[in-house]
């Protein structure tokens, strides 16, 4: 039998602030049946403020990569849930290989997103 660790909370980062100044607690849409890992790339949205994944194609917000998720949520509900998780989205390093994306972005999607990350003060290292 094969056992296959998943991300473990937090492994993606490289480097933080002191304390938890680089993290703030926010709520986080989570779709139906889904599993959002540690180091998915979130985004803001703008007329409510609640996270969701990031998506170059939105127009909401979440065009806008604002943070990486610390630990993983999970939905097992047939709808979206409103879930409270943790972001690093301020003055951090992140491992670059260990960032989850939503499915379906491409890599200048990807290229896109650590460019938002960096301008909010979250550097994707190799």
């Amino acid at each position: 039998m094969v056992l296959t660790e998943g991300a473990n909370t937090g492994e993606f980062i490289l480097a933080e602030s002191p304390g938890t100044i680089s993290r703030d607690k926010v709520t986080v849409t989570v779709p139906a049946s889904t599993t959002l890992p540690p180091g998915r790339v979130l985004a803001q949205l703008s007329a409510d403020g609640k996270y969701v994944e990031y998506d170059n194609s939105g127009s909401d917000g979440s065009e806008q990569a604002a943070g990486v998720l610390y630990g993983e949520l999970v939905n097992d509900t047939e709808a979206p849930v409103d879930k409270t998780g943790v972001v690093i989205n301020w003055g951090a390093e992140v491992r670059s290989a260990d960032l989850s994306w939503k499915s379906g972005l491409s890599g200048s999607d990807e290229t896109a997103g650590k460019a938002d990350l960096a301008a909010r003060g979250v550097k994707a290292r190799a």
